[in-house]
C-alpha cells in the first residue's frame, strides 16, 4: 500500500552489473584497491572488474585477500591478491611490484584502507591514535606515493582515488583520530591532484554515505539495528547501494573523467547536508556510548 503523504524519495540505483561505460573501458588497466577483500573496497574492485581491468586486491588478512580475489574472478576478470600493510613502506613496495609483474604498471590506484573505531577524545590512547591515523592517512599517502613515484618514471598516466568522509569537514564527535586523518586525506587530495597534475596523473577523493555491507564497523551495525527503518533517515529516503559507490570510482578514473582532478566526491543522497529547523538536545558522547563519567 502506497503511503500518500510519504514523497518518493531518489529512484533505487540499476541492479548490480549495470555501468554507465562502455564495456571493455578498463581493459588492460591494472587497478590496485586497498582494503579490496570486503564491503565497499570489494564493491569498488568488482566495477572495475566488470568493466575489464585486472584487479589486485590488498589487504592485511589473509581470508579477506581469498574472498576479494574470488568474487573479481567470478565476473571473469583476472586477479591477484596481496598481503599488504599500508603503513609499513616496504610492504606497500612489494604490493606494486607483485602487481607490476603481474599486470604492468598498476593506472589506477583506489585508497580504500582504513581503520576506525568509536572512544571518547579523552579516552584515547596515543597507541589507538597512531594506529588509526598511520592505516588511514600516513597508507594513503605511502600509497600514493608509491604510485606516482612509479607512473612519474615511466611518464605514464594514472587516477588515484582516495576514500574519505564527510566528518572530514564537520568533525567527528567520539571519532577524533579518524576524522582528522579523514581531513588528512582530503587536504592530501588536492595537494597531489596540483603537484602532479602536470604529469598526467589525477588524484580524487570519494565518500560514501550510508551503504550497508558486511564489514561496517560495530558502531554503525549498532545504530542501524536500532532503526527501524533506516530509509526514512536520509533525505534521499533510502541508503545507497554498494555498486553506486563502485560507479562513482570507475567513472572518476575513466577516460570521460579526466579533466576532474583534486575533487571531492560525495555519493551520501545529501545526508551530511542535512539540518534541523530545531536543534534536538545535545548528548554527550559518553553518554551516547553508555560509558561512565570520565574519572581521570
Amino acid at each position: 500500500m502506497v503511503d500518500e503523504q510519504r514523497p518518493p524519495g531518489i529512484p533505487a540505483p540499476p541492479p548490480v552489473g549495470e555501468s554507465a561505460l562502455r564495456p571493455g573501458t578498463f581493459d588492460d588497466t591494472c587497478v590496485v584497491v586497498t582494503g579490496g577483500g570486503t564491503g565497499l573496497g570489494k564493491a569498488i574492485a568488482l566495477e572495475f572488474a566488470r568493466l575489464g581491468a585486472d584487479v589486485v586486491v590488498a589487504s592485511r588478512k589473509g581470508e579477506h585477500l581469498d574472498a576479494g580475489r574470488r568474487a573479481v574472478e567470478e565476473v571473469g576478470a583476472r586477479a591477484l591478491a596481496v598481503e599488504c600493510d599500508v603503513r609499513e613502506s616496504e610492504s606497500v613496495a612489494n604490493l606494486f611490484d607483485r602487481a607490476t609483474d603481474a599486470f604492468g604498471i598498476p593506472a589506477v590506484l583506489i585508497n580504500n584502507a582504513a581503520a576506525n573505531f568509536p572512544v571518547p577524545a579523552e579516552d584515547m590512547s596515543p597507541n589507538a591514535w597512531r594506529a588509526v591515523v598511520d592505516i588511514t592517512l600516513t597508507g594513503t599517502f605511502l600509497c600514493a606515493r608509491e604510485f606516482g613515484r612509479r607512473n612519474l618514471a615511466a611518464r605514464t598516466p594514472g587516477s588515484i582515488v582516495n576514500i574519505g568522509a564527510t566528518y572530514a569537514w564537520t568533525g567527528g564527535p567520539g571519532f577524533a583520530h579518524s576524522a582528522a586523518a579523514k581531513a588528512g586525506v582530503v587536504n592530501l587530495t588536492q595537494t597531489l591532484a596540483v603537484e602532479w597534475g602536470p604529469y598526467g596523473l589525477q588524484v580524487n577523493c570519494l565518500v560514501p554515505g550510508l551503504m550497508p555491507h558486511e564489514d561496517m564497523t560495530g558502531d554503525i551495525r549498532s545504530n542501524l539495528d536500532r532503526t527501524s527503518d533506516k530509509d526514512v533517515c536520509q533525505p534521499a529516503l533510502r541508503v545507497g547501494q554498494r555498486q553506486e559507490l563502485g560507479w562513482a570510482a570507475t567513472f572518476l578514473a575513466s577516460p570521460y573523467g579526466r579533466f576532474i582532478t583534486g575533487h571531492t566526491l560525495v555519493v551520501d543522497g545529501a545526508n551530511w547536508q542535512r539540518r534541523s529547523l530545531t536543534n534536538p538536545p545535545v548528548v554527550p558522547v559518553r553518554a551516547q556510548m553508555g560509558l561512565d563519567p570520565f574519572q581521570g
